[in-house]
């Protein structure tokens, strides 16, 4: 599925993803205010959503439109709907 989405991007987002995590990993052991590092947890919630709504773009810019052009119309919406379903419970 590398065609449908911006591998490169979403490599960086991970792997600043996984910077912030072991920052928050240090945090914990520095005795670091809660507050901090709650804030610290937060935007790594929302990096990590930020690479499923990449993922989701490129599914539905490639996968989506070339089931739709291409292929079984109820088979792709039904799988887009699962897409759906699995990114929305991320928050």
């Amino acid at each position: 599925m590398r065609q449908c989405m911006d591998s490169d991007n979403i490599h960086r987002r991970i792997k600043k993803v996984i910077g912030q995590l072991n920052a928050i990993d240090n945090m914990v052991d520095e005795d670091i205010p809660c507050e901090d590092i709650l804030m610290q947890i937060n935007a790594v919630k929302s990096a990590v959503h930020k690479v499923g709504q990449i993922v989701l773009e490129g599914h539905i810019s490639h996968c989506v439109k070339d089931g739709l052009e291409h292929g079984d119309h109820e088979k792709t919406i039904k799988e887009f709907s699962k897409a759906i379903e699995h990114f929305s419970r991320l928050k």
